[in-house]
């Protein structure tokens, strides 16, 4: 398969975007704002054109800090934001109803400092309002010509085929490695029926495909990835071993590991792109560095014996997060 630019609705983009949440929030120290706002506009000068944030992230830093950060470029990239989960103090829920939807939207076009969102997701699956309903009121926002086309974060097939009887559905971003294999249970290739475009996050495995993550026990305390079961002590070691192998792989193949693992993501469509994030210069640009790479088919066939469903132990996601999570589980 031939990696170029892909498609994103009406939009052009290269395939590896960047997903900004750890500029301010999840994976332990997050940059200053000024080291924040260097990354990002390094991001623009070596390419990435779709930037990806959420209302969630940091409770509106993230989107604040891409706003005053980006202000007069907003040509220069394709600009993604969710809603629908809320938080407050250690209150967590999931709030998709149309007016809801119509107020966050206000409140991040005015963080934002723009008066257009290319692509707004629904964050999370609102099990309390029929997804219709929410796709409808989105369908009126794109009207207005506040946003540009709908996304579905988390959802299944089933889900997205709903939603998007209601109003074309112009992207569904979903957790996507090798390390999770969650959407190939169905919605994949949903996205591929209804000319619906894949974003993949996550694509690195929340850092472990990076190869740099040894002792989990290093995780800094609000490091949300203490809580997941992969990095739990009984079974991190069994993990560890799969991502020493593969970052055998990737040395071999002459790239590191981190670009082979979004080389086997985009390896999936043509209609795949991938929003790798991080908040450290260096892995923004080795990111990118690579994203026409394409290993052979016997390479990706290695890759895909070594990684899996069934050879990684351990839930995505802790008993608490699973809650809200519509997409299809492995037996």
């Amino acid at each position: 398969m031939t990696v170029s630019r892909r498609s994103i609705g009406k939009r052009e983009v290269n395939p590896i975007g960047f997903g900004c949440m750890s500029l301010s929030w999840a994976y332990g120290r997050k940059p200053t704002d000024e080291e924040g706002a260097a990354i990002l506009h390094r991001a623009l000068d070596l390419g990435y054109d779709h930037l990806d944030t959420a209302r969630l992230y940091g409770m509106g830093h993230n989107e604040e800090l891409l706003g005053k950060s980006l202000k007069g470029l907003r040509e220069r990239f394709y600009l993604a934001s969710k809603t629908g989960i809320f938080v407050e103090g250690d209150k967590r829920w999931v709030d998709c109803r149309p007016q809801t939807l119509r107020t966050a939207l206000e409140a991040s076009l005015k963080t934002l400092q723009t008066d257009y969102i290319d692509l707004y997701y629904l964050h999370r699956h609102d099990y309390d309002t029929p997804v219709e309903e929410s796709v409808g009121a989105l369908g009126d926002l794109i009207r207005e010509g506040k946003i540009g086309g709908i996304g579905l974060s988390e959802v299944s097939a089933a889900t997205l085929r709903r939603a998007a009887k209601e109003h074309h559905i112009t992207a569904v971003q979903n957790e996507y490695s090798l390390w999770t294999r969650n959407p190939e249970l169905g919605v994949l290739e949903a996205c591929r029926e209804l000319g619906t475009t894949f974003v993949a996050f996550s694509p690195l495995g929340r850092g472990v495909l990076t190869g740099t993550i040894q002792d989990t026990a290093e995780f800094a305390e609000n490091d949300f990835r203490a809580s997941m079961p992969r990095f739990s002590d009984e079974n991190w070691p069994h993990n560890r071993e799969l991502v020493h192998v593969f970052a055998k792989m990737a040395e071999a193949e002459g790239v590191t590991p981190a670009q082979l693992a979004l080389a086997w993501v985009l390896s999936r469509g043509e209609h795949v792109v991938a929003i790798p994030g991080t908040g450290r210069m260096q892995h923004l640009e080795e990111n990118i560095a690579r994203w026409d790479y394409q290993p052979s088919p016997v390479e990706l066939q290695r890759l895909d014996a070594l990684i899996n469903q069934s050879t990684v132990r351990g839930h995505r996601y802790s008993h608490a997060l699973r809650a809200n999570i519509d997409t299809e589980e492995f037996a």
